[in-house]
């Protein structure tokens, strides 16, 4: 049976999609996100012989990640009475789809749902999908809230609510190349913009709501488990984390994942910094910069993603492009100039056009990359900043009453 969601609300350019109405979630431990020695050992539990795990779970990891399935039942190399125990003891449905949004330009917003897992009532997050010629990049979230405050971005608006799980982030990507038709024998939804050839999911960004790196074991994980050569299959260069400057975990970034780095800077003065990016206060922009220095595989093939984005009056002078320019001196850089894309509430306004372009000559004359990023979106507020969820974390009195009810 199909449920009709309307998406479109006060946006006419929503489109209203129709979206398998999804079970009841079930008390059961996953098996997504888990490593192939883990899977093993969660395999032992259920009375499979230990010579077996190895093989068993490179049997599953296929299935999950190569196959893309989410019921046991279509495991057909699997004995039945195997699927079965499966069944009976793990998990490895979908999350719930609360809503699907599309945009004119073709963009997607999906507003997953997860379980409560200490936040007292089940957590919602959101996930964008942006198809461009020749790739399709996934805007994955890594918290629901965030405790960043950053001043231009909705998502810090949100208090945190809690950390998505491993499970939780890999779900996002997952449930992205279901909808889109990216895994075998699956089908693309009739009219939908896509690459045109190769993966519909080919890029993913850790952009979406939330800090990655103050979730960051569980962001690793769910990494790692995607670039796996047998399964996702992702190119660690066709990933990107982004962080606000949590200093101590940047070189752990590259040296325990290995993806590309991309740095939220948006200013080149501290006491500016300490304003749109209130970590700055603990980390400066001299911290910061010498750890973008020292990431692992720095060079000019593996340059770091400097993203600024462009308010008016604020941050976008000719003496800031230059002051860009001699911060960034040194080092292997790509800047992304991002017009703000606005919020309800929010209390600045995106840069002119003509001030953007100018502010890029300087830049580009300088012999940096820094292409303006087409904002992509707005309408169903799926742009750079705009994501946002209304989950809130529940008072602890009010918490340990429902467990105990």
């Amino acid at each position: 049976m199909a449920v009709t969601i309307d998406i479109a609300r006060d946006n006419p350019n929503a489109a209203t999609v129709s979206i398998p109405a999804s079970s009841p979630a079930e008390d059961k431990p996953t098996l997504i996100g888990l490593s192939r020695v883990e899977l093993g050992e969660a395999l032992g539990t259920i009375g499979v012989p230990q010579k077996q795990w190895r093989m068993r779970a490179s049997q599953l990891w296929h299935w999950l990640y190569v196959r893309g399935v989410s019921d046991f039942s279509q495991m057909t190399n699997i004995a039945k009475d195997l699927r079965q125990k499966l069944a009976d003891a793990f998990s490895i449905a979908r999350p719930d789809i609360v809503s699907e949004q599309i945009s004119v330009d073709g963009t997607r917003k999906w507003l997953f749902r997860f379980p409560p897992r200490g936040a007292g009532r089940p957590v919602e997050v959101e996930t964008v999908y942006i198809p461009e010629e020749g790739r399709g990049t996934l805007c994955v979230s890594s918290q629901v809230g965030c405790t960043l405050t950053c001043t231009f971005c909705h998502t810090g608006t949100q208090k945190l609510v809690r950390n998505l799980t491993a499970e939780e982030i890999l779900s996002q990507i997952l449930m992205a190349r279901d909808r889109l038709g990216d895994f075998p024998e699956a089908h693309t939804p009739q009219g939908a913009i896509v690459p045109s050839e190769g993966r519909l999911v080919s890029n993913i960004v850790m952009m979406g709501m939330g800090e990655p790196l103050y979730n960051f074991d569980n962001v690793k994980k769910a990494l790692l488990i995607a670039s796996d050569g047998d399964g996702l299959s992702l190119s660690k260069r066709r990933i990107t984390l982004s962080t606000s400057g949590v200093v101590p975990e940047i070189f752990r970034t590259g040296e325990e994942i290995g993806c590309m780095l991309a740095i939220s800077l948006h200013a080149v003065r501290d006491d500016l910094r300490d304003v749109l990016v209130p970590i700055n206060k603990k980390w400066d922009i001299k911290e910061l910069l010498d750890a973008c220095r020292a990431y692992p595989g720095l060079s000019n093939a593996k340059r770091i993603t400097f993203e600024y984005v462009m308010l008016k009056g604020v941050n976008d002078s000719n003496q800031d492009a230059l002051d860009l320019v001699r911060l960034l001196k040194g080092i292997p850089a790509k800047i992304n100039l991002i017009p703000f894309n606005p919020w309800p509430g929010s209390e600045y306004e995106c840069s002119d056009w003509e001030r953007i372009e100018e502010f890029a000559d300087i830049v580009n004359r300088a012999g940096y990359a820094s292409p303006i990023r087409t904002p992509r979106g707005r309408d169903i507020f799926a742009a750079c900043g705009q994501l946002k969820s209304a989950s809130e974390r529940m008072r602890k009195k009010d918490r340990d009453a429902l467990a105990a009810s």
